[in-house]
């Protein structure tokens, strides 16, 4: 079965085809040209529905099965920011590394090293059948400098809860275990698996 993503971050696409070997995993621009979707909810669940719907819409192909991941950072120091917000955190036209050193710049600016903070991962599932999302979570501590480059987007400054390491020095396959997209993307397996056997 064919599962289009509704995404472009190479990151994401990346991370998504490791994790769901048993499908066919393709990103929604190698089927249509990209266009600008605007995220205007107040959640990651409604975000990630937000994306699955746009995609699923545009490409016109009824039988289409789109999966979308709406997913950020929270970091208790700062009330939960960048939360929903952390793909635009530095401004509409940030990258990965500017999201990354402002969020750090935050943490400094408490007068902390290091805060609490959690990852978010919310999926959604669009099909003709129906529209479905599932969560996962990862819990652990942000610090204050980058470290390792593995990984992608805020990963050199997270440690999650029982290492010593940040997500941008272990390996993807102790990544695979802890995050929380893989805790998310085991429970839309489920919703994949149900989809594929009502369509034999």
């Amino acid at each position: 079965m064919k599962l289009v993503l509704a995404t472009s971050n190479a990151g994401k696409v990346r991370e998504i085809k490791m994790l769901c070997t048993d499908f066919e995993v393709i990103a929604y621009t190698e089927l249509i040209d990209p266009f600008e979707i605007i995220e205007d909810a107040d959640t990651f669940k409604g975000n990630a529905l937000i994306k699955a719907r746009a995609v699923y819409q545009a490409l016109g192909d009824e039988n289409a099965v789109v999966l979308s991941d709406d997913s950020g950072i929270s970091v208790d120091v700062l009330d939960g920011a960048p939360g929903i917000f952390s793909a635009r955190y530095a401004g509409a036209d940030a990258n990965d590394k500017d999201n990354l050193y402002k969020l750090i710049e935050d943490v400094k600016a408490k007068g902390l090293l290091t805060s609490p903070a959690h990852y978010t991962a919310a999926i959604a599932v669009v099909t003709k059948e129906a529209e479905q999302t599932v969560h996962g979570w990862m819990y652990g501590d942000v610090i204050t400098e980058v470290r390792g480059a593995k990984g992608f987007g805020y990963d050199p400054m997270f440690i999650p809860a029982g290492y010593d390491s940040t997500l941008g020095e272990l390996s993807d396959e102790v990544k695979k275990k802890l995050s929380h997209r893989s805790k998310a993307l085991s429970l839309a397996k489920i919703v994949l698996e149900a989809i594929r056997k009502s369509r034999v």
